[in-house]
């Protein structure tokens, strides 16, 4: 087990829906204030398994914990889950919405809608307050959808498709979002396509595949399991030979060098710098996360994002 305490507990996690089993024996966990990417082409099992953990399914075996125990409305957490499909009463107007929905969650009504005020403010709606849920577009029912999730000032954040029909400014909007949420001591889980908001906020990934982890690990420890880190080297004279990497492509002063097995970058360099090849430019470079979900789970799964 890790230092530091785990939020989310999936211990040997089952789920079978008649004779189908859906998840796999699946474990992992996810700690205290660290967001969490939980990836996966669509029929691999993450909502499956996020609808278990909130106690909406009961699992076939194993275990799912929040804090140390079963989901329940009563276990003192306090939840933000923002669903793919979104669950606002489309007749009535944003902030009315929005106040009872915090009334929900144990807000005094005032003070959910002085805050919702806020919010709607913040994220562009002001002039919406008094417009019916279903006369928004998609992006703005999004965003709507995404304050009812965290007027309550979560412990645990759990976000499923968070920027569906957003625009890339409104993405970088709820992304700074997202981070305010984890400096104020949340815990994020987020399943998502969008692999450049992975790298950009994820600590850990899981990818899930037929209902069973793929990959597991930082951001970094996925990278390298899908192929060894290289670096690529500019260099104005001829390398030196050195048992410290292998010469991947050498061309034109532009040298792609793959480390030996536990070689560090600084010992790289500094065999380099010591073999007089003129080093002009430095880097290590990792496969991306686009090319290894693509690699994982097909193109045409990437598409579905």
């Amino acid at each position: 087990m890790s230092e530091t305490p785990a939020t989310v507990t999936v211990d040997h996690f089952r789920m079978d829906f008649g004779s189908t089993t859906v998840i796999r024996d699946l474990s992992f966990e996810v700690r205290a204030g660290e967001t969490f990417g939980l990836l996966g082409s669509n029929g691999s099992g993450k909502t499956t398994t996020i609808r278990a953990l909130l106690g909406i399914y009961p699992p076939t075996a194993g275990r799912l914990l929040i804090d140390g125990t079963a989901s329940r409305p009563d276990a003192g957490v306090r939840l933000g889950y923002l669903p793919e499909e979104r669950g606002l009463y489309k007749k009535e107007a944003v902030l009315d919405v929005m106040t009872y929905f915090g009334a929900l969650k144990g807000l005094d009504p005032r003070a959910a809608k002085a805050w919702s005020s806020a919010y709607l403010d913040r994220v562009g709606l002001a002039d919406k307050e008094k417009t019916r849920i279903d006369k928004l577009s998609g992006g703005q029912q999004q965003k709507v959808q995404l304050g009812v999730t965290i007027m309550n000032d979560p412990q645990l954040l759990i976000l499923d498709e968070p920027t569906k029909g957003f625009d890339p400014v409104n993405r970088r909007l709820l992304m700074d979002i997202i981070d305010e949420q984890q400096a104020n001591g949340a815990t994020v889980v987020m399943v998502t396509h969008q692999m450049e908001e992975v790298e950009r906020l994820c600590d850990r990934i899981l990818l899930l595949k037929d209902g069973a982890a793929h990959a597991y690990g930082t951001v970094t420890e996925v990278q390298d399991s899908f192929g060894a880190p290289t670096a690529r080297v500019v260099h104005e004279r001829p390398l030196p030979r050195s048992d410290l990497w292998r010469v991947q492509r050498d061309d034109a002063g532009v040298a792609v060098l793959e480390p030996g097995p536990e070689v560090a970058p600084d010992a790289l360099l500094a065999a380099l710098v010591a073999g007089d090849a003129g080093v002009t430019s430095f880097q290590i470079t990792r496969r991306s996360l686009d090319d290894i979900f693509v690699e994982v789970y097909g193109a045409d799964a990437r598409s579905e994002g």
